[in-house]
């Protein structure tokens, strides 16, 4: 089931992502020749106007083909020059080439004005990361898991312990202001920056007030890079509730999400272009197969937390200048906003294949890391 869990996912996000181009391509134009979930050879085929809808045989990918492309977007095949259009065929079996018409051009991807094909071409990771924000605002809706602000230990000789702060209190209030979720007591005693603070609790239906100053502390973080901070010696409980919000707080508060975990993601690559997150931890199609499998055992709304978080690395990763991404056609694109002429034909082909080169060694990595991981250390 696992594999079918990552199928849905994958297939949905994916569709998701051409689904950008192929809206914008429409509004702006642009006639669109194929539509297809996934690579391939050709399962179930419909045309529709323009536009032939396709379900492929590899449902790890997908791409928008538009007419004038000349293969600037995923998934686009180059087929001849984007000023001509193929004819019958000559004596060889090779296409005669004619110029395009007017009408040809006002329908053609190449032939739109620069900032239009960087809609485009920008509109499949912006739907990704979209659908993400949508996802968080449904899930801020239906309730969101939330650790309270319960005490489950008090650490010995530490501020809360020597003012006596104990077991089981519940904190209310930091400096007058209330709260409700362990994530506010870590925030306000970092942002104390050491000064002392003010903490209500509740104990057995009684209040106590005490002062309590944090001290000096290095932790790691999520990279497992040391950082300084400060603490006050206590631990969660672990007590989860669950938190609902209105519509309008769900936005606010699904936003806030979107916004923590696209910083995350787009950090989590610098992170590792400086080798400070190993390399070992890129995962691929296996890993992604078995968080799937994972989340959608825990609940629907674990399997649709671990789909926004997906659909955000997708947008994001698709951002990245490199060739053969989004991204990549991004950069050209503004390259030519500002020097008011296309990057070289021959500069984009090099560009692209050391795009794809490096695109290729990362899915290598990828099977390499969930093989390792997943089948060789439990034989070892």
């Amino acid at each position: 089931m696992t594999v079918v869990y990552a199928i849905i996912v994958l297939g949905i996000l994916i569709f998701v992502h051409e689904l950008g181009h192929f809206l914008l391509a429409k509004l702006l134009g642009v006639t669109v020749e194929k539509f297809s979930l996934g690579f391939g050879p050709k399962l179930y085929g419909k045309k529709v106007g323009d536009t032939e809808y396709l379900l492929s045989a590899l449902p790890l990918g997908g791409y928008v083909k538009m007419f004038g492309e000349a293969g600037f977007i995923e998934g686009g095949e180059l087929h001849h020059p984007p000023e001509t259009a193929a004819t019958e065929s000559g004596e060889e079996g090779t296409p005669l080439l004619r110029e395009l018409t007017d009408e040809e051009k006002s329908r053609s991807f190449y032939h739109k004005p620069v900032g239009a094909r960087i809609a485009i071409v920008m509109a499949g990771p912006l739907f990704n990361l979209l659908f993400a924000w949508l996802i968080f605002i449904v899930l801020c809706m239906t309730g969101v898991p939330t650790v309270t602000t319960k005490i489950g230990e008090v650490l010995k000789d530490k501020p809360a312990a020597r003012v006596g702060v104990q077991k089981g209190d519940l904190i209310t209030a930091i400096d007058g202001t209330p709260i409700s979720r362990w994530e506010q007591i870590s925030e306000t005693v970092t942002a104390s920056k050491g000064k002392p603070l003010i903490i209500s609790v509740k104990r057995d239906n009684q209040p106590f007030t005490f002062t309590i100053t944090p001290e000096p502390r290095t932790a790691k973080n999520l990279f497992g890079e040391k950082v300084a901070g400060y603490a006050i010696g206590v631990a969660s409980a672990a007590e989860v509730i669950t938190e609902h919000y209105s519509p309008l707080q769900a936005v606010s508060k699904g936003s806030s999400q979107t916004w923590k975990v696209i910083e995350l993601t787009a950090l989590s690559f610098i992170k590792m272009v400086q080798r400070v997150v190993p390399m070992d931890s890129v995962g691929g199609p296996i890993m992604i197969a078995k968080i799937a499998g994972e989340q959608a055992a825990a609940g629907t709304a674990s399997f649709l937390a671990f789909m926004a978080l997906l659909s955000v690395n997708l947008g994001v990763l698709n951002l990245l200048p490199v060739p053969v991404l989004d991204g990549g056609h991004l950069l050209f694109y503004f390259i030519e906003l500002i020097f008011r002429r296309p990057v070289p034909q021959r500069v984009r082909e090099y560009a692209q294949q050391v795009g794809m080169a490096l695109l290729l060694g990362l899915m290598v990595l990828a099977f390499y890391n969930d093989i390792m991981r997943y089948f060789v250390s439990k034989q070892g």
